[in-house]
């Protein structure tokens, strides 16, 4: 199973210059929370806009066409083509958290989308395509909690693939 992560403000910027744009604990708190004891997947670039360190209690897979990219770090795999990233979804789900290119890619491979919609806009450089209402449907929204440390509106969004029948929220 292929489960597609992100925030995203209201224009559907995901970026600023290899950055979250925005400030907000509660959304990496959501990350941590849905994405521990998974297998995690990402663009090269992402990997390395993290400090190129693996996130604790993950399996980190990096999508590179180079072979040997990053050997010395112990722990970290990788994945060169969409073969080898449709065999490892078969046999667990795989948490796919960056970037925009790896997002429009796989969005068509994609069984699920937990997203972060966060209700305001701000400058970034990097985009993810909005979801189309025909191919999802909305399971369930949770309002994200406003307060000293989390300065913007948000809200968690669980999504799956539509069946021909089903409401969306």
């Amino acid at each position: 199973m292929l489960t597609l992560v992100y925030a995203q403000d209201q224009a559907g910027g995901i970026g600023y210059q290899n950055q979250l744009p925005w400030h907000l604990p509660n959304d990496l708190k959501f990350f941590k929370q849905v994405t521990l004891g998974h297998a995690i997947l990402m663009g090269r670039k992402t990997f390395e806009s993290m400090g190129c360190r693996l996130l604790p209690g993950r399996t980190s897979y990096v999508l590179t066409r180079q072979e040997d990219y990053k050997s010395e770090i112990e722990g970290l795999h990788r994945v060169h083509d969409l073969e080898a990233i449709k065999a490892l979804a078969q046999d667990q789900e795989v948490m796919v958290i960056g970037g925009a290119e790896i997002f429009a890619t796989l969005l068509p491979l994609a069984d699920r989308v937990i997203r972060t919609q966060i209700k305001a806009t701000f400058p970034a450089d990097t985009f993810v395509a909005d979801l189309d209402q025909d191919q999802w449907q909305c399971l369930e929204i949770q309002e994200g909690l406003v307060d000293d440390k989390n300065h913007y509106a948000h809200q968690f969004e669980w999504w799956v693939r539509r069946s021909k029948e089903g409401k969306s929220c």
